[in-house]
């Protein structure tokens, strides 16, 4: 319910952030997990997405190569030399399905790689695996 997201500190329902600069894949991408009963934080770049997680640490993040500002593989890299945000899991979903990016996204920490348009069960599969690893912590 709207009431529940306004209260801080009532964290009854797992974060996952989108970051990607279209705007459709945002949308389509948050009702998708909405509908899953997931909390989502949307992200346009590297650079909205890190002021974001100096407010908010989500559960996984969901995150695109091409993007203005910084990119995704910035982003990854500026999220694993951070200690708090480390172990955070991220699944990074590209048009860019070479091989070359695949193995350069999984090189500087990316947990995970899927090709767009990815497909909905398989995503929904992975965020519900890392959520429920983080919760076990």
């Amino acid at each position: 319910s709207p009431m529940a997201e306004a209260v801080p500190g009532l964290r009854t329902q797992h974060i996952v952030m989108v970051v990607d600069d279209s705007l459709t894949v945002r949308r389509v991408t948050q009702r998708l997990l909405s509908r899953e009963g997931y909390q989502v934080v949307l992200a346009k770049d590297g650079v909205d997405a890190l002021e974001h997680l100096q407010v908010i640490t989500p559960d996984v993040m969901l995150v695109d190569i091409e993007m203005p500002r910084m990119d995704g593989f910035d982003l990854v890299r500026n999220i694993r030399a951070d200690e708090r945000l480390r172990s955070l899991p991220v699944i990074m979903i590209t048009s860019r399905t070479a091989d070359k990016h695949r193995n350069y996204a999984l090189e500087i920490g990316a947990n995970h790689y899927l090709g767009k348009p990815y497909d909905e069960v398989e995503l929904l599969d992975l965020v519900a695996g890392y959520t429920r690893a983080r919760r076990q912590h």
